[in-house]
């Protein structure tokens, strides 16, 4: 699998900040232990393995992107990362938990993925994440088709992100021999950083993967397009938001 995006790590850092701090709360739900051994797949710049590392576990993330991993490795340098796909990635040991925020949605051939979680896995090892769940972003990609069924050119789009029902992702687990322990879907409208130029910001880091073979000028004429379109239904008293749907899920793997 080829990353959708080549991220801007430093960038990302600075406007897309607010995804690791949600992450946050999910850590609570993972309970690190001092002496145990974690994944963070898809750990991006490396924020949270850093939280985790904190408790006292041994963390190794790993992330498709080669700049966030270099970025990471720079921001954290006692922690190990590393580049990997999450539909093929294996470890040469087994490990006491995986963890994963905001990364999920990337990676559409969910059964692979969830392979290889299990795969990295202890018998009773625990697996939480959170990740973009059914309608995450509705309005954003619908503006998105819009523009390019009115510019006739719906031939540019590709839907880039898994988006299940709840129901169908406890599947995937099960399937992989998890027992599915906790798990929600919820709404979670999230304001954008950078004021009037905070929708136009989000598409220009995450919605090239919407229009992967767009030129520079084609994807920014249609991401303003983009931005007409949405105005009426995200932006209020100066405010962008996004109207994110995440998933959550703690699972156990069983022998």
């Amino acid at each position: 699998m080829e990353q959708k995006v080549h991220w801007e790590a430093a960038k990302y850092d600075g406007s897309m900040g607010f995804v690791s701090e949600y992450g946050l709360s999910l850590l609570e739900w993972l309970r690190p232990q001092a002496g145990e051994s974690m994944i963070d797949f898809g750990c991006g710049t490396g924020d949270l393995a850093a939280r985790i590392a904190e408790s006292g576990a041994e963390v190794l993330g790993v992330d498709i992107s080669p700049e966030m991993v270099e970025r990471a490795r720079v921001k954290y340098p006692n922690i190990g990362f590393e580049c990997g796909d999450g539909t093929t990635w294996r470890s040469p040991r087994l490990f006491d938990a995986a963890f994963s925020n905001a990364a999920l949605h990337w990676m559409k051939d969910a059964r692979a993925v969830a392979t290889t979680i299990a795969s990295s896995l202890r018998i009773g090892g625990r697996f939480v994440a959170e990740f973009g769940g059914y309608g995450n972003v509705r309005d954003i990609v619908r503006a998105m088709r819009e523009t390019l069924e009115a510019q006739g050119r719906m031939d540019a789009f590709v839907m880039p992100w898994y988006f299940p029902k709840l129901g169908e992702y406890a599947s995937v687990l099960e399937q992989e021999g998890f027992e599915v322990r906790k798990a929600m879907l919820f709404d979670r409208p999230t304001p954008l950083e950078d004021g009037e130029q905070g929708m136009m910001g989000w598409l220009r880091m995450f919605g090239h993967a919407m229009v992967p073979n767009a030129s520079a000028a084609e994807s920014e004429a249609w991401f303003e397009e983009a931005c007409e379109r949405l105005n009426p239904v995200a932006y209020k008293a100066g405010q962008w938001t996004a109207g994110y749907r995440r998933i959550r899920v703690e699972a156990v793997k069983l022998g």
